[in-house]
């Protein structure tokens, strides 16, 4: 299994960032898809999550009506549109798949910032 972010960057408040994850290593179509945030010296934070399908999302309440969450089968990759960033919105974010266990990539730095 290997999950790849891209996307990240700095960004003033306000502005919009998308992130995107390509995945490899098992059947993309078949698994749900989610995308967490840690930020500095806090713990690991879900953000959303996206069925196989792509049919259904759940988000954190953080980030309700300014993210959104969707993914490409025939890609492998999930997205995650960001809008309306805050400062408090800094972290390194990560893509995750449950499969056994839940794998995560190597994550990208979102910095909001003016």
């Amino acid at each position: 299994v290997q999950l790849v972010e891209s996307g990240g960057g700095l960004v003033q408040p306000g502005g919009s960032l998308r992130l995107s994850c390509l995945a490899s290593g098992f059947t993309f179509s078949s698994r749900a898809m989610t995308w967490y945030r840690q930020a500095p010296g806090k713990e690991r934070e879900w953000v959303a999550t996206i069925t196989g399908a792509g049919d259904t999302t759940n988000y954190a309440d953080s980030v309700k009506g300014r993210f959104t969450i969707s993914r490409d089968n025939a890609l492998n990759t999930v997205y995650l549109q960001m809008n309306s960033l805050k400062p408090e919105d800094t972290a390194v974010y990560s893509c995750g798949a449950r499969i056994g266990r839940t794998y995560w990539g190597q994550g990208t730095q979102v910095t909001v910032s003016s």
